[in-house]
Parts: structure tokens; C-alpha cells; sequence
């Protein structure tokens, strides 16, 4: 007998406390239906990374992006206004803007001429002449909320979602005396896994357990006993005291500073922080089994002369997140298995998995009720 949509959610107790919670069913990572309730209530639903605000800094800059499947283009208007659409023209609804990134005083459609200012509005509609009832002011390009903070652009294609600073609850007051907006983007890298996007989260939010085993060299440099684990509203800060360490030259020489700092935003990006070096994840879905992990990274000092230890940084970066990979991936692998049904979470450090879990599942639950 095929288990139902409802019944396979309903199979997993959110109510459970850590100390007796079980992960969510091996199920939620390998099901389609699930993977389409996130498109819809998850992706589509939550406030997305789509952007960094150096790539909108003046009027007329424009990236295009792609969201739960839909096509979006975000630009600063001439006004200096942040605006968000739907990448659709209102005429025969190709893509209007073509180019990933790039800088436009007016939007062309490539199909028909059809031609839309950087307000949405439509401006042009060649050869309509006749036409009855065509009022141009209602075939605009379909707006989308769009907000920055700090560095990063968002959009929400809920248009009864609140605002981002809502969303962000605390996050917003723990990060801002860290000072992010003092460093530069320097290089972004792109991965491809083949595991759920859920299962790169769960690794990111483990409290460093698989640290000491899959990470030896950044394990050298945090106190993995005082490695901590705050959750509040829809964040996870993991936070580690640094240590001195001859283990690995290159992870001591660019992972340096007091503490490290971890943070997690519902439902899929993530901020790491030393002195003087950022990186952030954003974690998307592509199916079921596969998903890509954007990583941007950022440094104090983009200058020339900093340049060779930036690039040995993003070196150290990249042998910590193909380390995860490999894990990512055969994790992915046992979840397809009968031996597998749902796990325990550690008390201790598991803390922040459970957040996400829950989390998830009150979407999920949500998406449900608005589908019937």
C-alpha cells in the first residue's frame, strides 16, 4: 500500500523534545512529493538569498536568478530603488532578461520588442495598434518583495510575507558587531552533490560532531570542548575559541582570531566567520538526489599583495567542503536503504539539527493545508 502525502509527513513527531526526538524519516530526502511541497512552501515561501549588494550598487545593475522555478530578475532602479520581478514578459511570457548579470537603462523582451522600464513598467508594445482594452499600466512585470541586509539581497515570493528583519529576528543583533560589512568579496566557487539539499544542512548543523572524525585539520584549530550551540527563532549559531596548532600550516595560517562563528539561517544559508575571512553557503535544490552548494567568499584585504593567501584560503575551504561532500554523498546513499528509517540526535550536539527539523516540518504542515 503507497503511504500518503499527509500520512508520510504526519510521521514525524515535531513535538518531541531533543531528548527524545528522532531525525526526520529517511523518506523526506528521497520522496518527490516532499521535494515539491518545499518548492512550494519551503523555497517558495521563506526569504531566499538571490544576490550580494555589490552587484546592485548602481542604478540600472541587474542579476537574474531562479527561485523555487521561478525566473526572477532583481535591479537597481534609476530612482536607486531595489526591485524585484518576474522574469516573464506579460505578452507571450518569454525571459525578458537573458544575461545572469549585467547593466540596463530598459528591459527588451527578445521575443516580441516588448520593452519594460526599470520600474516594471511596460513602455513599449510594437505593432499593438487596435488592440481593444489594453491598458499598458496593468501589463508591467509582476513584482516580488525584495530586501537587502548587510551584504546580501534577499527575495520573498510570498507577497503576504513579512518583512526580512522579521524573519531574521536576533540574527539580525548577534551578527552586526562582527562587522561583515567591512570585508570584500573576492571569488564565488559552485558545487555539485549528489545528495539532497537536506542532508548538506544536517551535516552544517551537527555542532561540529563530525568534526574530530572527517575535518582533522580545522579541527586543530577549535576548542572542540567548548565548541557551543544557541538556537532562537529561525537561526543556529555554533561558535568555537580558536587554538593555536601546528597540526596543518595552511588551516593555522587562515583560520585564525578568538572564535570562529557559525551561523545558520532557515532554511539554507549559512555564514562562516574568522578574522578577517567570510564565507557563505546557499544551498539549493536541483532534485531530489542532487543539489548545489554556492559558496561566496570574502576577505578584510582583497588587495594584490593579499591575493596568494586569500587563494590558499579558499584552498583550505575547499578541502573542508570536499570532505563534506564525500560524506554528503554517502549518507544520501543509506537513506535509500531499508536498514534506514529515521535516527536519535544528540543531546549534546545535535541541537541545531532538531531546530531544522521542526522548522521544516511546520512547512511542510503548512504547505499541506493550503494545497487542500
Amino acid at each position: 500500500m503507497t503511504t500518503s502525502l499527509q500520512e508520510l509527513i504526519a510521521c514525524y513527531d515535531d513535538q518531541s523534545a531533543l531528548d527524545h526526538a528522532y531525525t526526520i524519516p529517511a523518506s523526506w530526502y528521497v520522496d518527490e512529493r516532499i521535494a515539491e511541497v518545499e518548492r512550494q512552501s519551503v523555497f517558495g515561501g521563506t526569504w531566499q538569498l538571490v544576490a550580494r549588494t555589490d552587484q546592485l550598487c548602481q542604478p540600472g545593475k541587474f542579476v537574474t536568478a531562479h527561485l523555487a522555478g521561478e525566473p526572477l530578475v532583481i535591479v537597481r532602479g534609476a530612482d536607486n530603488q531595489l526591485r524585484a520581478f518576474y522574469n516573464v514578459c506579460r505578452h507571450h511570457a518569454a525571459a525578458v532578461v537573458t544575461e545572469d548579470a549585467g547593466s540596463a537603462s530598459i528591459f527588451r523582451c527578445p521575443y516580441h520588442g516588448w520593452s519594460y522600464g526599470l520600474d516594471g513598467s511596460l513602455k513599449g508594445a510594437p505593432e499593438f495598434e487596435g488592440v481593444c482594452a489594453f491598458d499598458r499600466t496593468h501589463h508591467g512585470l509582476l513584482p516580488v518583495q525584495v530586501e537587502e541586509w548587510e551584504r546580501f539581497v534577499f527575495v520573498n515570493l510570498d507577497p503576504k510575507a513579512p518583512p526580512l528583519a522579521d524573519y531574521l529576528g536576533r540574527l539580525i543583533q548577534r551578527v552586526t558587531p562582527l562587522g561583515i560589512g567591512s570585508l570584500h568579496f573576492f571569488e564565488r566557487r559552485s558545487y555539485s552533490l549528489n545528495c539532497n539539499w537536506k542532508v548538506f544542512v544536517d551535516n552544517y548543523l551537527d555542532g561540529g560532531y563530525h568534526v574530530p572524525h572527517l575535518h582533522k585539520a580545522l579541527n586543530s584549530v577549535l576548542d572542540y570542548k567548548q565548541y557551543t550551540i544557541e538556537n532562537e527563532d529561525r537561526y543556529c549559531l555554533q561558535s568555537s575559541p580558536m587554538v593555536a596548532s601546528e597540526v596543518d600550516a595552511a588551516t593555522s595560517a587562515t583560520r585564525t582570531g578568538d572564535r570562529a562563528w557559525y551561523f545558520w539561517q532557515y532554511p539554507n544559508f549559512m555564514i562562516n566567520l574568522y578574522a578577517g575571512y567570510m564565507d557563505t553557503n546557499l544551498v539549493l535544490p536541483d532534485s531530489v538526489d542532487r543539489c548545489t552548494v554556492i559558496f561566496d567568499f570574502y576577505f578584510a584585504d582583497v588587495s594584490e599583495a593579499a591575493t596568494e593567501r586569500n587563494r590558499q584560503s579558499i584552498t583550505v575551504g575547499e578541502r573542508v567542503n570536499d570532505e563534506d561532500v564525500g560524506i554528503c554523498e554517502a549518507v544520501q546513499r543509506g537513506l535509500h536503504s531499508r536498514a534506514y528509517g529515521a535516527g536519535r540526535l544528540s543531546v549534546r550536539r545535535e541541537a541545531g539539527e532538531h531546530l531544522f527539523h521542526r522548522l521544516l516540518a511546520a512547512d511542510l504542515k503548512r504547505g499541506i493545508h493550503q494545497a487542500q
